[in-house]
């Protein structure tokens, strides 16, 4: 599989969340783009309108709902 790398800015508790994850995952020892990834992936291959859910979201996240 080729990766493309590519850098994503986020909100501070979101990277602390990612950071824990990175601890409890820690007997793995996956990485926090591993976790990013893996949720990404997860994500995009669920059989849900992509378009309709992040347009949701992105409104969500704007009026500070998520």
């Amino acid at each position: 599989m080729t990766k493309r790398k590519f850098e994503v800015a986020v909100d501070e508790a979101i990277a602390s969340e990612v950071n824990e994850l990175v601890d409890e995952c820690d007997d793995l020892g996956a990485s926090r783009s591993e976790i990013v990834e893996v949720i990404l992936t997860a994500y995009v291959r669920s059989d849900s309108d992509h378009a309709k859910q992040v347009r949701e979201l992105i409104i969500r996240r704007r009026k500070e709902e998520l």
